[in-house]
């Protein structure tokens, strides 16, 4: 129950953000869900009962209903109240919240998809009208007209985000050359926080799920001269239906193409650890190797008693507090050692008495880092092994960095 018990929490808050009040919860222990109604037609006359005496409005389950199942149940209910499941509720705070032309175009796709397979009910105060010869069937007409028209504007969307996705693709490849971390991670653990902490942009902060939807992304300084793109990206959440999840994956997919990835968990919610395999299988699903995540177990100022938590031995785990910056310096010097030493980089290492080739290593473009020694200068720059060899430098290339990481 303790499981339930959390669903309902959050369930709750989705429709907090959704613009909703919360005034009742119901639950029933079943072995398998009615395939008519999900919940049997006792519990359901007992919920109507109670609607109908309190002047409730809509009724949302934590669970993805089928077009059947919504329609069966607001025909028990003689329409008094609005059936919503999960997905309708999260499908509405992505419309409130998507501001960017893609973000845009990813929610309207979303919704008709998820819209297409529930006309029936929609339009079925057409499908029989009372009257005489003629008059059958118009709703029938109307609604193979609707879906017509809803199937080919999914087409066009699909069409759009595919162009809207190349031009992703393409600033992707001109960031090629710039190192680049993304911020993922359950929604609401404190991703746009943490971007905020480290990029000191303006940024959206508020404590409601999905508060980013838009994805951002900013250079940012990590100390000894270490520059990288970081990018916030939008949250995960448990028991997302696969056709919400689609239109969203080239969002996602700046996870797949960063050198580094911080898992942000929110690590004061009792239920964090399952908060983290849901990223975790997120990730896995994406095809992101293990090696590149860096765990962030983020509000560690909330933790009773001022608990802390334990680093992991290969660096890989770091409590911060995104509000406050506590961990947040150590969480740079891993994120500044992690991108050193990423693949596609490279590490030149020059004496300062071979002036020449120290001028021309310090105005190598793509430069990732500089630090100079006592007696040498390295610099940690991402460019091709054609290149380097042409200005001379392939001599000095060494497989360590030296410097303060």
């Amino acid at each position: 129950m303790q499981t339930v018990s959390a669903h309902l929490d959050e369930l709750e808050r989705l429709v907090d953000t959704a613009g909703g009040i919360v005034v009742e919860r119901f639950t029933q222990e079943r072995r398998a869900p009615d395939p008519a109604t999900f919940v049997g037609a006792g519990f359901v006359d007992r919920i109507g009962e109670w609607c109908h005496g309190n002047a409730i409005q809509t009724i949302v389950f934590d669970e993805d209903l089928s077009p059947s199942q919504v329609r069966n149940l607001e025909r028990r209910l003689d329409d008094q109240v609005k059936i919503l499941d999960r997905a309708a509720v999260i499908l509405d705070i992505f419309a409130r919240r998507a501001r960017s032309r893609e973000a845009q175009t990813q929610v309207e796709l979303a919704q008709l998809t998820y819209l297409l397979s529930r006309l029936t009910r929609r339009w079925s105060h057409l499908s029989r009208q009372d009257g005489g010869i003629g008059t059958r069937g118009v709703g029938e007409t109307q609604l193979e007209i609707d879906r017509r028209l809803i199937s080919v504007r999914i087409s066009h969307l699909k069409q759009k985000l595919k162009v809207i996705e190349k031009g992703r693709r393409l600033r992707r490849e001109r960031r090629q050359t710039q190192s680049s971390i993304a911020l993922v991670g359950y929604t609401n653990a404190g991703k746009s926080s943490l971007f905020r902490r480290l990029t000191r942009a303006d940024v959206l902060v508020e404590d409601q799920l999905f508060a980013t939807i838009d994805p951002k992304a900013k250079q940012v300084s990590l100390g000894e001269g270490v520059l990288a793109v970081i990018t916030d990206t939008v949250g995960f959440i448990r028991k997302l239906p696969h056709h919400l999840v689609a239109p969203f994956r080239s969002t996602l997919e700046e996870a797949v193409e960063a050198d580094i990835v911080v898992h942000v968990v929110d690590v004061s919610e009792e239920d964090w650890e399952s908060q983290r395999c849901i990223g975790e299988e997120v990730l896995e699903g994406l095809g992101v190797d293990p090696a590149r995540v860096i765990l962030v177990l983020n509000k560690i100022d909330l933790l009773p008693g001022g608990a802390c938590v334990d680093h992991a031995p290969d660096n890989r785990i770091f409590g911060v507090s995104a509000v406050s910056g506590a961990g947040v310096d150590d969480l740079c010097c891993r994120l500044r050692s992690a991108l050193i030493s990423a693949a596609g980089v490279t590490i030149v290492k020059v004496p300062l008495a071979q002036k020449e080739m120290v001028e021309r290593a310090v105005r190598l473009p793509h430069r990732l880092a500089q630090h100079f020694q006592e007696n040498s200068v390295e610099v940690a720059v991402r460019i091709s092994q054609g290149r380097l060899a042409e200005l001379g430098l392939d001599i000095y290339r060494v497989d360590e960095w030296e410097g303060s990481q």
